[in-house]
């Protein structure tokens, strides 16, 4: 089957432009893909740094109360004589 030299340019040249589109389409989609990987690792650090900063808390916590005194005046274990008592023990 052959064609006209017209013809064969036409094709070829949709082929080489097709491939360039391909290649150009591909890097601009790679490109997304990079940072949006970039910033899923940013927001999982995050998360890490956050879950470590209530772990710490939550150690500081439980660090306080292992002294047997309740130091949150809101609660109903709190007491008040034993509060000053520690707070002149520690000063």
């Amino acid at each position: 089957m052959t064609g006209s030299p017209v013809l064969n340019v036409v094709r070829y040249s949709a082929l080489v432009g097709g491939i360039g589109y391909g290649i150009l389409h591909r890097r601009t989609l790679q490109a997304k893909a990079d940072v949006k990987a970039a910033h899923a690792e940013y927001k999982h650090k995050e998360q890490l740094i956050q879950k470590a900063k209530e772990a710490y808390k939550n150690r500081l916590v439980a660090k306080q109360s292992s002294s047997g005194v309740e130091t949150d005046p809101e609660s109903p274990a709190f007491d008040l004589e034993k509060f000053l008592l520690k707070v002149e023990q520690e000063n």
